[in-house]
């Protein structure tokens, strides 16, 4: 499904802002050599880059934290082949070991203890060491240090205004970007840094929501995925029917009445988002799953009838952090994944998110508080999951949970380029390489239904990998020349639906970011567009930076799902 917003307001946007006082209201009015809107990880690799190239800039979103997911419980890096890591990504790797270098680090477990999970991988460029797997405040403080040290200024809780006067356009170029608050920020380059592609949007460049057909692009992996949905799968035959057998009884709980459409098929759907918790069992930094308000247990009757058929699924993902504590995420038939509540999220008014957050978050901590106390769920189950709990000392200001959703794919720009299946397998040539990908080409599920036997089964899930590492086109990160010459996006990629899978991974969006900063001072330089970069000076500029742009493909190790 291809949306195409159009801006009517225009240069008169500006005009209004600068004579309401707008552009007189601080510093947000200095015209400023790239604005960035968004503070993931990619926005922060984004704006370290741009001090190094001598542009002013500055940082503004809607969030409080800095990072993104990286900080907001994906402790467990979705890294993939780290030789192709390098510039401002991998030094945040080695600040993070930094970090841990410390004696002073390791409140909660020795250090020896640990190990060499994650501490002691080797940098790529031999002159030090990175650490790739770190606790969710590490990941905070480092992105904090990184602004700090750069002396970039960062605007949090400001809310862009996606009603139709936020984004002020002139000959193709955006002039300038209001927000709910009332402040404006003007400035020559552009970068969107959200993960929802809210800028782009809002400056009528054209997306894509939900998943392409195979034919669409010619990909075998794209569409329904009916045959392929054979991980996170339900092992064991259970009845989606409140009355086991019967269809007149209705359904379940969080099972869909629906067909779940044609294998390859392109459709609406969203694959599936969640919390990535991070948990313990340290008791004195542990804090026992809250019971959230509203909870339900009908609404985990589906996972009752897995685990009395055996299933133990349940104690999946818990992937170690240092101090004991875990990045843990979905894993199997019915999990932390919440399948099929995501699909109005991508273009949903700010409230309408806060809504479908605030149903995820309860979803989710009632899954755990399920598992841990409900007396129905088998024993051994319920005393391994009630040893867990939040961690005391994570995400203070937010109950210990996470202050990020993962969303794992929102809009996805349409440029003249869309990277797809055909790329990262090196089927069609990647010409103009900006960064490189690695991982899995990962898609979660999108539905729960019921099949012709009446048992529940889960569609969408996705787990291939490439081949190894693949470059990333310059294009990707580029809307078409017609609908704006001066924004970058590094997250909200143009893309395919199954090629988003694999490119959706936090260390590929500071690489982007940083390659995208690079393009900007480039195109501000030589006063053309950022379609009309030289690539033989980028590529040169993003090598001199450490940025890796090819690698020889040989048998890779396939990457764990995420």
């Amino acid at each position: 499904m291809i949306k195409h917003v159009v801006n009517r307001v225009g240069v008169w946007i500006a005009v209004i802002g600068m004579l309401c006082g707008g552009f007189a209201q601080g510093e947000e009015a200095r015209p400023y050599d790239l604005v960035i809107y968004g503070t993931t990880s990619g926005g922060i690799a984004a704006a370290v880059q741009a001090t190094r190239m001598n542009l002013s800039v500055i940082v503004v979103g809607p969030d409080k934290h800095l990072g993104g997911l990286s900080a907001g419980g994906l402790g467990w890096t979705d890294s993939g082949n780290k030789d192709v890591i390098g510039g401002v990504t991998l030094e945040f790797y080695k600040r993070v070991y930094d970090v841990y270098d410390s004696p002073e680090a390791w409140r909660w477990q020795d250090r020896a203890a640990y190990g060499n999970r994650g501490q002691g991988t080797p940098a790529m460029d031999g002159k030090g060491r990175a650490m790739w797997v770190f606790e969710p405040h590490v990941a905070e403080r480092v992105f904090e240090k990184m602004v700090r040290d750069a002396g970039i200024t960062v605007h949090r809780d400001e809310w862009l205004d996606r009603s139709g006067g936020g984004v002020a356009m002139q000959d193709g170029r955006i002039k300038s970007i209001t927000m709910l608050s009332g402040k404006v920020y003007a400035g020559r380059m552009f970068i969107d840094a959200t993960y929802e592609g809210d800028l782009m949007a809002a400056a009528g460049v054209r997306y894509a929501v939900g998943r392409e057909a195979n034919s669409t692009y010619g990909e075998t992996l794209n569409g329904v995925q009916i045959a392929n949905a054979r991980s996170h799968q339900f092992q064991n035959d259970v009845s989606g029917y409140k009355v086991p057998g019967d269809p007149s009884s209705g359904l379940l709980p969080r099972v869909h009445d629906g067909d779940p459409g044609e294998q390859g098929a392109g459709d609406h759907r969203v694959q599936a988002y969640n919390f990535r918790m991070c948990l313990t069992r340290v008791e004195e930094n542990r804090v026992p799953f809250p019971k959230p308000p509203g909870y339900d247990p009908a609404q985990y009757e589906v996972l009752l009838r897995d685990l009395l058929a055996g299933s133990r699924h349940i104690t999946g993902k818990f992937d170690m952090l240092p101090n004991l504590k875990t990045d843990t995420n979905n894993h199997g038939s019915f999990s932390t994944d919440n399948i099929g509540m995501s699909y109005d999220y991508p273009d949903a008014s700010y409230e309408r998110r806060r809504e479908i957050i605030a149903e995820h978050r309860s979803y989710q901590q009632g899954y755990c508080y399920f598992l841990a106390n409900d007396p129905r769920v088998p024993e051994d189950v319920r005393e391994w999951y009630a040893a867990w709990g939040l961690a005391k000392d994570e995400f203070l200001d937010n109950g210990h949970w996470p202050h990020q959703i993962y969303v794992r794919e929102a809009r996805r720009m349409v440029g003249d380029l869309v990277v797809t299946e055909n790329h990262l397998r090196r089927k069609v040539p990647t010409k103009r390489s900006i960064g490189m990908g690695s991982y899995n080409m990962d898609s979660h599920n999108t539905q729960r239904y019921v099949d012709a036997r009446g048992f529940v089964r889960n569609e969408g899930d996705v787990q291939v990998n490439p081949g190894g590492p693949y470059p990333i086109d310059y294009g990707a990160i580029l809307p078409r020349k017609d609908e704006c010459a001066n924004l970058l996006v590094v997250c909200a990629v143009s893309s395919s639906h199954i090629a988003y899978g694999s490119i959706r991974m936090e260390p590929v969006f500071m690489i982007l970011g940083q390659s995208a900063t690079t393009a900007a001072a480039l195109a501000m330089e030589a006063g053309v567009g950022v379609q009309d970069v030289a690539y033989d000076t980028l590529a040169a500029r993003l090598r001199a930076d450490g940025q890796v742009l090819e690698y020889q493909v040989s048998s890779q190790p396939r990457p764990v799902s995420e």
